[in-house]
């Protein structure tokens, strides 16, 4: 099994943050909010390396 990395914790990390902080939102607000999430996680990651 591959080692998950630093910022993938970090990305699972806020959409916790984001579920329970937030818990009145709708599910689409939840999904545009893990996706928002992950394109900076992969921006931050390619532009960190």
């Amino acid at each position: 099994m591959k080692q998950f990395d630093s910022i993938w914790i970090v990305w699972l990390i806020c959409v916790c943050i984001w579920n329970f902080g937030w818990p009145d939102v709708p599910a689409t607000a939840d999904v545009i909010v893990a996706i928002i999430l992950s394109i900076l996680a992969y921006q931050y990651k390619h532009y960190k390396y």
